[in-house]
């Protein structure tokens, strides 16, 4: 009695399971090729792309507070921003602490003239 491998059995089955043509390794290829340009292309986008968010200046405050799920940003512009940093000099808490430095970088310290800060 003769002992076949299940391997050898598939392959009896079905031909052409090992055999891939020249056509579907180009498709296979391209196929590759984009996906790799695809994820390069998405990876430099994200290297250099503008974060609007990223920094305070002209009359705009961004800071970065701890948050439950690791961090959140609060963007503010405008009469919103003096608001904003009217208060976290006023006050003593976390957010405020973080915030006077993002003020001051925006123009929008304790001594700062609200006419001559842009909206």
């Amino acid at each position: 009695m003769e002992l076949i491998s299940w391997t050898s059995m598939y392959a009896k089955t079905n031909p052409r399971a090992a055999r891939i043509s020249p056509r579907q390794k180009r498709v296979f290829a391209v196929a590759a090729v984009v996906v790799v340009v695809l994820f390069g292309g998405l990876a430099a986008w994200g290297a250099t792309a503008h974060d609007t968010y990223g920094t305070s200046g002209h009359g705009c405050v961004s800071v970065t507070v701890p948050n439950s799920t690791g961090g959140a940003v609060l963007h503010y512009c405008g009469s919103q921003a003096r608001t904003f940093c009217q208060a976290s000099f006023r006050s003593g808490d976390q957010v405020s602490l973080r915030a006077r430095p993002q003020c001051e970088l925006a123009g929008l310290g304790p001594a700062a003239d609200p006419e001559t800060v842009a909206s």
